[in-house]
């Protein structure tokens, strides 16, 4: 997957047993940076608690309320099959362009079909950048044709976001497409020959087979807020945003295709108006601090605990590890664990030149979990 995946490495190199552990004894497990929802699945799984996850972006609470928010399997092979049937129809309406070799003409005609198609928004807003006008349509028309009824429409357009993540033609994240340069070509063409298709078919296998034991929920929200609803007894996951680019930036495509409209974009990237894309606290330099310092402080005055997990470096946001055992340390007991993980740059290019010059769109780098517990209250005894 091309959305975060490092929450999904650390679930196989410590954090799973850390969450497992600590999950015995919770009443509730309280997701407050979704992101790409493997946390919150991987205990929905788990454990017969009840998951709450909460995220600024849509795309993100779509693939975590299609796992959460169900106890059973689906029956994918009839979803598809009938959804299926309903895309094709008008799919079967377009001719978008189609060659064998990706030059630079044939992409500017592309682009100029592609954003011509006022009624399809993923295709006139990503036709001919992150995707070609042809995987673009079928995008357009799955999502118009969703299953009506829960949870299989929440599911469809689940498997949906993760076919489109898979097939986008950009390095890493959707944050700008590669270019029909002479590098860049190549990959372009890989990318565009991806069957979308197949993807959402096989994605949609997978989902439908994974549920919770008990039925949870997520929501579009910020966690700052969220907070003020916790309970004694809740397990708290706290993944905070470690950069100070808004993560809009980077998952606008998949956002675009959650909500099922876009409006004017502009740029290389293809970004939407800013008014449409989330902002959070944690990517204000200025802010982050005192939004973190804030969020620990509500959990700890709800008695709740919590597990947090934070690059151990110092990040871009202002953040670092040791500024958030600092800050957790006024409010918790905190145990501390270090695990090695694959930090992603957000952004840095996978092409990276004989020269040095680019960046790994993933990094190896070390990790924080720390695990906080309410401190003990020292009681002040008088002898009579």
């Amino acid at each position: 997957m091309k959305y975060m995946g490092s929450k999904r490495w650390m679930l196989r190199n410590g954090l799973g047993h850390t969450l497992d552990d600590a999950s015995t004894r919770a009443k509730r497990f309280v997701d407050l940076f979704a992101g790409s929802g493997a946390v919150a699945a991987h205990v929905a799984r788990k454990r017969a608690i009840p998951v709450v996850a909460y995220d600024l972006q849509k795309f993100s609470v779509v693939l975590t309320q299609a796992i959460v928010g169900r106890d059973k399997t689906l029956d994918d092979e009839k979803i598809w099959e009938e959804w299926k049937k309903r895309a094709a129809r008008i799919r079967a309406h377009y001719k978008p362009p189609i060659a064998d070799q990706v030059t630079k003409a044939f992409v500017e005609q592309c682009r100029q079909w592609s954003e011509a198609k006022k009624s399809l928004p993923i295709t006139e807003a990503y036709g001919g950048h992150y995707f070609s006008p042809s995987q673009a349509v079928w995008i357009d028309a799955l999502r118009k044709t969703l299953p009506l009824r829960e949870p299989g429409r929440t599911v469809a357009l689940a498997a949906l976001i993760r076919a489109a993540s898979e097939s986008a033609a950009s390095p890493g994240h959707t944050a700008q497409p590669f270019q029909s340069t002479r590098s860049g070509k190549k990959f372009l063409k890989e990318a565009w020959d991806r069957d979308v298709c197949e993807r959402v078919k096989r994605s949609l296998r997978v989902i439908s087979e994974t549920h919770a034991r008990t039925i949870g929920k997520a929501r579009v929200g910020d966690a700052n807020k969220a907070v003020s609803s916790l309970r004694i007894g809740d397990l708290v996951f706290i993944d905070p945003p470690y950069s100070c680019v808004h993560y809009s930036r980077f998952y606008h495509v998949l956002d675009t295709i959650a909500r099922g409209k876009c409006g004017p974009v502009s740029g290389v990237g293809r970004y939407p108006e800013a008014s449409e894309r989330p902002r959070s606290r944690y990517s204000i330099k200025s802010e982050s601090i005192d939004a973190f310092t804030n969020l620990l402080k509500i959990v700890s005055d709800k008695k709740a605990t919590a597990i947090v997990t934070f690059p151990a470096h110092e990040c871009s946001n202002g953040l670092s590890g040791k500024e958030t055992i600092k800050i957790a340390k006024q409010f918790f007991s905190v145990k501390t664990k270090t695990v090695h993980s694959k930090f992603s740059t957000l952004g840095g290019t996978q092409i990276v030149d004989g020269k040095g010059n680019g960046r790994a769109a993933r990094q190896h780098a070390k990790e924080l979990i720390l695990i906080l517990s309410p401190k003990r209250t020292v009681r002040n005894s008088r002898i009579g």
